[in-house]
């Protein structure tokens, strides 16, 4: 266990550890998709700067992709209700130097940016089969 991610956690339990975890992978993932991966040590971090916006919805993309139908459980089980929660782990994990962020960066970049729920539930579709008319057999 991340021992910086621990403080952060102990310091304020509103989100779960695995939160802070995630929106790390999250920022990479979104890197990756947007072609802002860091290619060496010599990246500039203009490069591979990731807005508010499209972080959140580069998780919720990854957040899809791992838990599927259980996405809005899993964040939700996190404390992570909203978009506002996402630029709260950002910015704390910003003030404890795991994250950086760029002179224009501001948690009220996070603010209503979707409706997450809808956002984690978008594609999937529950569907029960048509009963059958002729009854039991």
């Amino acid at each position: 266990m991340d021992p910086t991610i621990l403080k952060l956690v102990r310091d304020d339990p509103r989100y779960a550890y695995e939160a802070y975890e995630f929106v790390c992978e999250a920022v990479s993932h979104t890197q990756d998709r947007l072609g802002r991966a860091p290619a060496g040590a010599g990246d500039d971090d203009d490069d591979r700067h990731v807005s508010g916006a499209e972080l959140v919805r580069g998780a919720c993309d990854l957040a899809v992709r791992e838990f599927g139908l259980m996405a809005p459980v899993v964040f939700r089980r996190w404390g992570v209700r909203s978009t506002d929660d996402l630029g709260g782990l950002v910015f704390r994990l910003i003030g404890a130097g795991r994250l950086s962020k760029s002179d224009e960066d501001d948690p009220d970049d996070f603010k209503d940016v979707l409706d997450l729920d809808k956002a984690l539930s978008e594609g999937f579709e529950l569907s029960l089969p048509e009963p059958s008319r002729r009854g039991p057999r």
